[in-house]
């Protein structure tokens, strides 16, 4: 907690929290009451302060005030850059480790050092390319869509780290989030 944000609570120590406004979509994008924020300086305001409470609520400080932020999907959205790094929603570089889990829909769910992420889907494509079996080999069409039906015939790799399916409703337990904050 920053020295603003504990003066804040110090001075006005009752703010009640708030529920139900705030969200993050599929594509890394904050949404106020389901519409889509587009102003710069609002967005950059959220970014600095998100974060996740104790509880596995993720959240904005807006002074004294906790926002709660429902998640359409995952706490954070990446994008692949040109070098091959990944970088958040909010504009932070992180990498990922094993194992990266494929969901029943193909979502890519990468466990990163600020938490888990979903691969942005415009950057499926160049996922998708990278892929490749134990001896380096391309992965076949088939063996990728037996992966998204939850079986692993081969071993699928991406810069190294295994894929593993995953049922997509097991995604708030196994990382300790709460998708739809409530009181």
């Amino acid at each position: 907690m920053n020295e603003v944000l504990a003066a804040a609570l110090k001075r006005w120590p009752n703010v009640p929290a708030c529920y139900g406004w705030l969200s993050l979509d599929r594509r890394g994008h904050w949404r106020l009451q389901g519409e889509r924020i587009e102003h710069a300086g609002l967005i950059a305001f959220l970014n600095a302060h998100y974060h996740a409470d104790e509880a596995g609520n993720w959240l904005v400080d807006n002074g004294p005030q906790r926002v709660y932020v429902r998640l359409e999907y995952l706490p954070w959205v990446v994008r692949l850059r040109p070098d091959g790094s990944l970088v958040t929603h909010t504009g932070q570089t992180t990498g990922a480790r094993a194992p990266v889990l494929v969901d029943q829909d193909g979502c890519i769910v990468l466990d990163t050092a600020v938490g888990p992420a979903l691969l942005h889907d415009l950057d499926l494509a160049d996922f998708v390319a990278a892929l490749c079996d134990e001896t380096g080999q391309p992965v076949s069409e088939a063996a990728l869509l037996a992966l998204f039906e939850g079986e692993t015939r081969q071993a699928i790799l991406w810069r190294d780290l295994p894929l593993q399916p995953v049922r997509s409703a097991e995604l708030p337990a196994r990382f300790g989030f709460q998708p739809d904050p409530s009181p």
